[in-house]
Protein backbone atom coordinates (compact mmCIF):
# COMPACT_ATOMS: atom_id res chain seq x y z
CA UNK A 1 0.00 0.00 0.00
CA UNK A 2 1.10 3.56 -0.63
CA UNK A 3 0.54 6.47 1.74
CA UNK A 4 -2.57 5.95 3.90
CA UNK A 5 -5.64 8.01 3.12
CA UNK A 6 -7.74 9.99 5.57
CA UNK A 7 -11.33 8.89 4.88
CA UNK A 8 -14.62 10.58 5.78
CA UNK A 9 -17.52 8.10 5.96
CA UNK A 10 -20.96 9.50 5.11
CA UNK A 11 -23.47 6.71 5.79
CA UNK A 12 -26.83 6.76 7.58
CA UNK A 13 -26.98 3.10 8.62
CA UNK A 14 -24.94 2.81 11.85
CA UNK A 15 -23.94 -0.85 11.41
CA UNK A 16 -22.83 -0.28 7.83
CA UNK A 17 -20.90 2.83 8.87
CA UNK A 18 -19.11 0.84 11.61
CA UNK A 19 -18.25 -1.91 9.13
CA UNK A 20 -16.79 0.60 6.66
CA UNK A 21 -14.83 2.26 9.47
CA UNK A 22 -13.40 -1.13 10.50
CA UNK A 23 -12.44 -1.91 6.90
CA UNK A 24 -10.71 1.47 6.55
CA UNK A 25 -8.60 0.83 9.63
CA UNK A 26 -7.88 -2.80 8.66
CA UNK A 27 -6.54 -1.52 5.33
CA UNK A 28 -4.15 0.86 7.08
CA UNK A 29 -6.06 4.05 6.30
CA UNK A 30 -7.23 6.63 8.84
CA UNK A 31 -10.84 7.44 9.70
CA UNK A 32 -11.31 11.22 9.49
CA UNK A 33 -14.85 11.08 10.83
CA UNK A 34 -18.31 9.79 10.20
CA UNK A 35 -21.66 11.47 9.61
CA UNK A 36 -25.14 10.35 8.64
CA UNK A 37 -26.92 13.27 6.99
CA UNK A 38 -26.54 15.78 4.18
CA UNK A 39 -26.52 18.65 6.68
CA UNK A 40 -23.79 17.12 8.85
CA UNK A 41 -21.76 16.06 5.81
CA UNK A 42 -21.83 19.59 4.37
CA UNK A 43 -20.39 20.88 7.65
CA UNK A 44 -17.64 18.24 7.58
CA UNK A 45 -16.81 19.05 3.95
CA UNK A 46 -16.53 22.73 4.85
CA UNK A 47 -14.15 21.86 7.72
CA UNK A 48 -12.00 19.68 5.44
CA UNK A 49 -9.11 17.65 6.80
CA UNK A 50 -9.66 14.43 4.81
CA UNK A 51 -8.42 12.99 1.51
CA UNK A 52 -11.50 11.15 0.30
CA UNK A 53 -15.14 10.55 1.23
CA UNK A 54 -17.21 7.40 0.97
CA UNK A 55 -20.64 8.85 0.29
CA UNK A 56 -23.89 6.91 0.62
CA UNK A 57 -26.27 7.99 -2.14
CA UNK A 58 -29.40 8.04 0.03
CA UNK A 59 -28.94 9.66 3.43
CA UNK A 60 -31.51 10.11 6.18
CA UNK A 61 -32.32 13.67 5.13
CA UNK A 62 -32.18 13.21 1.36
CA UNK A 63 -30.03 12.38 -1.62
CA UNK A 64 -26.29 13.02 -1.37
CA UNK A 65 -25.96 15.29 -4.41
CA UNK A 66 -25.43 18.57 -2.49
CA UNK A 67 -22.56 16.86 -0.66
CA UNK A 68 -21.13 15.49 -3.92
CA UNK A 69 -21.32 19.01 -5.37
CA UNK A 70 -19.49 20.47 -2.35
CA UNK A 71 -16.78 17.79 -2.54
CA UNK A 72 -16.32 18.39 -6.26
CA UNK A 73 -16.05 22.17 -5.71
CA UNK A 74 -13.23 21.53 -3.22
CA UNK A 75 -11.55 18.99 -5.52
CA UNK A 76 -11.95 16.21 -2.93
CA UNK A 77 -12.42 12.76 -4.48
CA UNK A 78 -15.35 10.67 -3.36
CA UNK A 79 -16.84 7.24 -3.83
CA UNK A 80 -20.59 6.83 -4.33
CA UNK A 81 -21.94 3.97 -2.24
CA UNK A 82 -25.33 2.54 -3.08
CA UNK A 83 -27.44 -0.42 -2.16
CA UNK A 84 -30.39 0.04 -4.43
CA UNK A 85 -30.02 3.30 -6.27
CA UNK A 86 -31.42 2.54 -9.69
CA UNK A 87 -31.04 5.92 -11.37
CA UNK A 88 -27.60 6.91 -12.62
CA UNK A 89 -25.91 9.79 -10.81
CA UNK A 90 -26.37 13.28 -12.21
CA UNK A 91 -24.10 14.05 -15.15
CA UNK A 92 -21.80 16.14 -12.93
CA UNK A 93 -20.96 12.99 -10.94
CA UNK A 94 -21.21 10.28 -13.60
CA UNK A 95 -17.42 9.78 -13.44
CA UNK A 96 -17.33 9.20 -9.66
CA UNK A 97 -16.03 5.86 -8.44
CA UNK A 98 -18.87 3.63 -7.30
CA UNK A 99 -19.15 1.00 -4.60
CA UNK A 100 -22.13 -1.35 -4.51
CA UNK A 101 -23.59 -2.77 -1.30
CA UNK A 102 -23.07 -5.20 0.27
CA UNK A 103 -19.61 -3.85 1.00
CA UNK A 104 -16.62 -6.15 1.29
CA UNK A 105 -13.10 -5.58 2.49
CA UNK A 106 -11.82 -6.21 -1.04
CA UNK A 107 -14.35 -3.79 -2.52
CA UNK A 108 -13.27 -0.99 -0.16
CA UNK A 109 -9.61 -1.85 -0.79
CA UNK A 110 -10.03 -1.69 -4.57
CA UNK A 111 -11.97 1.56 -4.62
CA UNK A 112 -9.54 3.31 -2.24
CA UNK A 113 -6.61 2.09 -4.34
CA UNK A 114 -8.14 3.93 -7.32
CA UNK A 115 -8.49 7.29 -5.59
CA UNK A 116 -6.48 9.93 -7.43
CA UNK A 117 -3.70 11.27 -5.20
CA UNK A 118 -3.31 15.02 -4.88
Amino acid sequence: MTVPLSVLVIEDEPLIAMMIEDFIEMLGHRLAGSCDSVAEALTKVEEGGFDVAILDVNLRDGACWPVADALRQRDVPFVLASGGHVEPPPAAHADALQLAKPFTLDGIKDVLANIPRR
